[in-house]
């Protein structure tokens, strides 16, 4: 029988091309699929949660049905791979939309990067977008196999997440003055801050890895 690799929908994420990157390297016994019932999310072998956009609209709609239940028992009980929003959802609080409350995961607060001048004098852009290499952390993390270190990722956001366990940092990214969390994990859970799916080979990789796990 097929395995079951689920992503989530919750309505305001770009799905296509992270379903897409999944089916390219998925064998012959994986089946993608997109959804946002709760029962089909929980019913999978595995479970993605790429997010972007606003986290108080995120959480608002996650938090209108059953996904954000069923959210918090894939991450106590099967592989689970969070993708921007869906790193950033994993820490108590976020200073994002006025304050908003999140999964509560791992203790710690999703925090703006404050403006500030390079070395250069040129002021650094916020968002943090484009490539960015990214620090491993945890090196022997099964998610990381045939990924060297420091290798490029894709980035695309203005907030970044402050564990306070810095056992669960995986991954480090320097920007604008912050060596920064860009990737967490604990147990059967992986999360990552840049877009493994418009990161190239890097990142069909980790996708690989974490189907692999």
């Amino acid at each position: 029988m097929k395995k079951t690799v689920l992503v989530i929908d919750y309505g305001m994420s770009n799905l296509r091309s992270v379903s897409k990157a999944l089916e390219h390297v998925a064998g012959k016994d994986w089946v993608v699929k997109i959804s946002d019932q709760a029962d089909v999310i929980f019913q999978a072998d595995k479970v993605v949660f790429p997010g972007q956009g606003a986290i108080g609209n995120c959480m608002s709609l996650l938090n209108q049905g059953s996904v954000a239940d069923v959210i918090r028992q894939t991450l106590d009980e099967k592989p689970f791979l969070g993708i921007c929003m869906g790193l950033q959802t994993l820490l108590t609080t976020s200073e994002e939309s006025g304050g908003t409350t999140c999964f509560n995961w791992t203790a710690g607060t999703v925090r703006r990067f404050v403006e500030r001048l390079a070395q250069s004098g040129e002021r650094l852009k916020i968002p943090h977008m484009g490539w960015n290499q990214v620090q491993h952390t945890q090196s022997q993390h099964p998610l990381w196999a045939d990924i060297p270190l420091k290798s490029w990722f894709y980035f695309v956001h203005s907030y970044y997440v402050d564990p306070i366990d810095s056992q669960v940092v995986a991954g480090r990214t320097s920007y604008n003055g912050i060596n920064f969390a860009s990737a967490v994990a604990r147990d059967n859970v992986f999360a990552v801050q840049f877009h493994p799916e418009k990161s190239q080979q890097a990142g069909l990789t980790l996708l690989k890895n974490f189907l692999d796990w």
